[in-house]
């Protein structure tokens, strides 16, 4: 899979573009606050329907505009599709091969992009919400029914939550409509809960491979799902689950009325990452952090391809120099020419010649974009 033609417009400070990609690796030059990465959000945003940087669409309409017009061409083994994804400030529409899709679940997956940042280097001794969101974010994009019910949970709990506030500033007595709302609330979580677990089960096989390849086998990794309700087990159906939720709900909800807001399910979950059955998050060095999330990165690719027999695109932003000439190899190995490839750099010289060779360059000076004639090393494309 990868993206050929791409066209934008209204997007953040991004220029009109109209640009044609090389399916192995382009690399977009420039400095800090010219619009490198607007381009991989933009890029980003026409895959998954969402930003990696903020909840809030209407952010990224152009100053002055009304829309953003997001547009790619994407190749597949069997097929090639039209992806087009309108913002404006009634909300998102897509379409698909010029068919606008009923709902946004049915446009996601169509292309599948993964996104390495600065921030992802945080993954490990950061907040739990950015484990929370790199879940939702890698698994919503590789089945719809996990999109649907995460869509369905937050919904749903924040109308538990609002109705939890209500009771508590005795503005509602009805603990009836409460115990409706806990259902609700338990049948979503218990849905989520189950394919969380179900995707990180290959996720950890394939993170603990990349971990070996790249620490030359020193330690070993484990990622493990953490649920705020420390009675489920990977073991439960939905149906165990929802149950054991409920079971929760009722022995706290004395609690719940007090601090008035929803005190377990997914979004208090975490993932813990473990190197020789060590918690990473109490110990581990800046370099065994910077390799696990690396690790996690690669394991999404090997995720993707197994449940969609296509490489996703690689988005990395401004982590090559990030990574050591080891890291970057590893990164090299694992990607075997095979995943189209975005980087975005402010020299040149944190790229390996070794590791990327004869990509397409592009610079980007406040929001234009101009493709460079010449590859790494000097000779004309």
């Amino acid at each position: 899979m990868y993206l050929g033609r791409f066209k934008q417009s209204g997007f953040r400070n991004l220029a009109f573009l109209d640009l044609e990609f090389d399916p192995h690796v382009n690399v977009f030059l420039g400095e800090n606050a010219q619009g490198k990465t607007n381009l991989l959000e933009a890029i980003y945003f026409l895959a998954l329907s969402r930003s990696h940087r903020t909840s809030n669409d209407r952010e990224m309409i152009a100053f002055g505009q009304d829309f953003a017009s997001l547009a790619g061409r994407v190749h597949k083994r069997q097929l090639d599709l039209d992806l087009r994804i309108v913002i404006s400030k009634k909300g998102k529409s897509a379409w698909v091969n010029r068919v606008e899709q009923a709902r946004l679940s049915k446009y996601v997956g169509h292309l599948n992009a993964i996104l390495f940042s600065p921030e992802d280097l945080e993954l490990v001794k950061g907040a739990p919400s950015l484990r929370r969101r790199f879940m939702d974010l890698e698994f919503g994009q590789i089945n719809p029914e996990y999109l649907y019910f995460a869509s369905q949970y937050r919904q749903l709990l924040q109308q538990r939550n609002n109705y939890l506030k209500q009771l508590a500033r005795r503005q509602a007595s009805d603990q009836v409509l409460l115990g409706v709302l806990t259902e609700q609330v338990a049948t979503a979580a218990s849905e989520l809960i189950w394919r969380r677990y179900r995707y990180l089960a290959d996720l950890n096989r394939y993170a603990a491979e990349a971990y070996r390849a790249i620490s030359g086998q020193r330690e070993e990794l484990r990622v493990l799902y953490r649920p705020s309700a420390k009675e489920i087990t990977a073991a439960d159906q939905p149906a165990q689950i929802k149950q054991k939720l409920l079971d929760r709900f009722a022995e706290i909800v004395d609690d719940e009325l007090r601090r008035a807001t929803t005190q377990l399910g997914p979004h208090r979950d975490d993932l813990e990452f473990q190197l020789d059955g060590k918690n990473a998050h109490l110990f581990a060095s800046q370099g065994q952090q910077r390799t696990i999330a690396l690790s996690l990165k690669l394991a999404e690719i090997q995720l993707i391809k197994q449940l969609t027999g296509e490489e996703p695109i690689l988005l990395l932003d401004d982590v090559m120099s990030e990574l050591d000439q080891n890291r970057q190899a590893a990164l090299l190995d694992f990607i075997h020419g095979q995943t189209q490839t975005f980087i975005t750099t402010t020299d040149l010289d944190g790229i390996s010649q070794e590791i990327v060779k004869q990509p397409r360059i592009f610079y980007i000076h406040s929001g234009q974009i101009i493709e460079k004639e010449e590859g790494l090393n000097g000779r004309r494309r």
